[in-house]
């Protein structure tokens, strides 16, 4: 029997067709109910444990920018627009929910692109006792703002520039590319987001 919405329903029209082909009018009532309580319950210790990864991938992202900052970027801040990181965390941990070690198997390349200029900031692996089943590049981008150069140019000129280094500010696009390591075809998905 397939449950769908107009046998759902309970209405009289598909009530007297299953009458028409055999049904007991009282295991009709029970046939019904039945798909009532055929959804399992949600699983709150995985939704937990998913909350909990998430979180701890977008601490690894802070902590990626934070240290490439001034090796890497040669700026004092980098401004995040909100939510940014927690909407990478997501995307990577859908992207790396049809993987066979799941997040585990995953090895990110961080890289930053600033005027056309795609610099590498970090390799992440998520687990080193898991041989890396496909690899993520994210590259965060600039935002694209005149009001930064112009202030940049302005504060480098003048007095100030001995202790204001740049600020660099985060656009809240970003992408994401997966390539799967060990397909025959070697799948790659592009996200731009």
């Amino acid at each position: 029997m397939v449950a769908t919405g107009s046998l759902s329903s309970k209405n009289s029209a598909s009530i007297a067709e299953l009458l028409d082909r055999g049904y007991h009018p009282g295991s009709l009532l029970t046939d019904f109910d039945y798909w009532d309580y055929v959804v399992p319950e949600p699983n709150f210790n995985e939704v937990i444990f998913e909350e909990t990864t998430c979180q701890n991938l977008v601490k690894m992202l802070e902590n990626c920018l934070s240290k490439s900052k001034q090796s890497k970027l040669g700026c004092s801040k980098v401004l995040v627009p909100g939510k940014l990181t927690q909407r990478i965390a997501q995307d990577v941990l859908r992207l790396s929910s049809t993987e066979p070690c799941g997040l585990r198997g995953c090895v990110m390349h961080v890289n930053m692109e600033i005027e056309n200029v795609c610099k590498k900031l970090d390799r992440i692996v998520c687990d080193s006792s898991v041989v890396p089943t496909f690899e993520l590049t994210l590259v965060f981008k600039q935002e694209n703002c005149s009001w930064t150069s112009f202030r940049d140019f302005f504060f480098s000129r003048g007095r100030f520039s001995s202790g204001l280094r740049r600020t660099l500010i985060l656009s809240s696009g970003f992408r994401l590319v997966k390539k799967k390591l060990y397909s025959l075809i070697g799948t790659t998905v592009i996200e731009e987001c």
